[in-house]
C-alpha cells in the first residue's frame, strides 16, 4: 500500500513531458472544486431557506392544533379542559373562532377568513412580532381587526383609517328562501395593524377578538371551531399529539404543524432533494475529465508500468496506483471547494450580498450535515471514477509494445 501511495503522490504532483496531460489535470482538478463549492452553497442555501420558512410557519401556525372531526364547531367541555390541563407538554392554549367570509371595503370585495382569537393567541405564535405597521389586537378597544398585508393592498385599505370601517359579512345557515337583503350577517372594523409572513398567509386571515367572532356568528357560550397549542420547549411534538388523540377520541381532530403545512413540507425537501441529484449529475460529469486524466496518465506512463511489472509489481497494485491517484485528485480538489464555500457562506452570513428584496438577503445556512453530504458524495464518486479509469490496466496492456 505505501508502495502504491508513494508512487500515486509523484504521479499527481510531478508534471509530465506532455502538456496535453498537465492541463487536463488542471482541468479534471477545476471541475471537481467548481462541483463540490457548488453543491455546499447550494446546500447552505437550501437550509436558510427552509429555516426561513419554518420561521414564517412558526407565526402562522401553532405546534398543535385540535378540531372537531365533523362539523365546523364544538363545545367546550369540563372533561376537554381537564384533558389539556393535565398535559405537562403544554405551555400554552388558545380558543379560536374561524369562518370563511366575504370583505367590503369602499367598492372592493375579497373572500378571506376571519379568526377571532383568545387574549394569550400572541403567546401561541408570536403573531404581534410579525406586524408590519400598528399593533396586536387590544381588548380595551371594540371592533378591531389585524388583517394581512396582502389583503390591505388588495382592497386599498390602510391601519387606523377611520374614515369608512371594512365590513366582514358571513351568509346566514339555513335551508330554503331567503331574502337576499337579509342573507348576511355583518359585522364593522378598524384596522388597527398589518401581519406578514408568507404569502398565502398574508391573504388569508382578518383576526378579530375571539367575543366579536362570535357575536358575528351567532355561537353560543364555549363553542369554539379549535384549540391552538404552544408546547414546552423540551416537549416532543409527535408524542403530544399522540397523547391527545388518544385521550380526546375519534370525535377530535388532532394535528402538528407539519401535518397542517404538509404540502409546504413537501415542497420544501423535494426541492432540496431535487436540487442535490442535478448538482451531483453536474459532479458526475465533472468526473469524466478525472477519468480522461487518469486514462491519459496510464498511456503516458506506461514503459514506466512495464518496468514496475517487471520488477515485480503485480497487475492490481499497479491498479491501485491509479485509484488512489484519482482519489487524491479528487480530495484535494474536493478540500479546496469546501474550503471556498465556507467562506463564501460566512461572508453572505454576514454581509448579504446576494439580495432576495432590497432589505432582505438571501439566507444561507452552515451546517456540518451538509459539509458530511458533500464530502460522502465526492468521495464515492472520486473513487468510483479512479476504478473505472485503472480498469484499463491489464497485464496484456502492460506487456503489449
Amino acid at each position: 500500500m505505501r508502495f502504491s501511495t508513494y508512487i500515486a503522490k509523484r504521479y499527481l504532483f510531478t508534471k509530465t513531458s506532455n502538456n496535453a496531460i498537465n492541463i487536463i489535470t488542471i482541468i479534471a482538478s477545476f471541475g471537481v472544486i467548481v462541483g463540490s463549492l457548488a453543491l455546499f452553497i447550494i446546500l447552505s442555501g437550501f437550509s436558510g431557506l427552509r429555516t426561513f420558512s419554518y420561521g414564517l410557519l412558526d407565526s402562522a401556525s401553532p405546534d398543535i392544533k385540535i378540531s372537531a372531526t365533523k362539523g365546523k364547531s364544538f363545545l367546550i367541555t369540563d372533561s376537554i379542559s381537564q384533558i389539556l390541563h393535565q398535559n405537562s407538554g403544554i405551555k400554552s392554549v388558545a380558543k379560536v373562532i374561524e369562518e370563511r367570509v366575504f370583505l367590503e371595503y369602499e367598492e372592493k370585495n375579497e373572500i378571506a377568513f376571519i379568526k377571532g382569537v383568545s387574549s394569550n393567541y400572541p403567546e401561541i405564535t408570536q403573531i404581534d412580532s410579525t406586524l408590519s405597521t400598528g399593533i396586536w389586537i387590544d381588548t380595551n378597544y371594540v371592533n378591531t381587526a389585524v388583517i394581512g398585508r396582502t389583503i390591505a393592498l388588495k382592497l386599498s385599505l390602510g391601519v387606523r383609517n377611520f374614515t369608512e370601517p371594512l365590513r366582514i359579512l358571513v351568509p346566514k345557515p339555513g335551508t330554503g328562501f331567503i331574502n337576499p337583503q337579509n342573507a348576511f350577517y355583518k359585522t364593522e372594523v378598524q384596522i388597527i395593524g398589518l401581519y406578514t409572513g408568507t404569502e398565502e398567509f398574508e391573504s388569508k386571515y382578518v383576526f378579530v377578538d375571539i367575543d366579536q367572532a362570535a357575536d358575528l356568528l351567532n355561537f353560543t357560550k364555549n363553542q369554539i371551531t379549535s384549540f391552538e397549542i404552544k408546547l414546552k420547549e423540551n416537549s416532543i411534538v409527535d408524542d403530544v399529539a399522540a397523547q391527545l388523540q388518544s385521550k380526546l377520541g375519534t370525535d377530535f381532530k388532532v394535528e402538528t404543524k407539519e401535518q397542517l403545512n404538509e404540502v409546504f413540507y413537501k415542497v420544501i425537501n423535494t426541492e432540496n432533494f431535487v436540487s442535490y441529484l442535478i448538482f451531483t449529475l453536474i459532479i458526475i460529469i465533472a468526473l469524466f475529465n478525472v477519468i480522461g486524466s487518469i486514462i491519459m496518465m496510464i498511456i503516458d506512463k506506461k514503459d514506466n508500468l512495464k518496468t514496475l511489472f517487471s520488477l515485480g509489481a503485480t497487475v492490481a497494485e499497479i491498479k491501485k496506483i491509479f485509484v488512489l491517484q484519482g482519489f487524491l485528485l479528487t480530495l484535494f480538489g474536493m478540500i479546496f471547494g469546501l474550503f471556498l464555500g465556507v467562506i463564501l457562506v460566512f461572508l453572505q452570513q454576514k454581509y448579504g450580498w446576494f439580495m432576495i428584496t432590497e432589505s432582505l438577503a438571501y439566507p444561507v445556512e452552515f451546517q456540518f450535515s451538509n459539509l458530511l453530504v458533500v464530502v460522502f458524495t465526492i468521495t464515492i464518486l472520486g473513487y468510483i471514477a479512479a476504478k473505472i479509469a485503472s480498469s484499463r490496466i491489464t497485464q496484456e496492456f502492460i506487456e503489449k509494445k
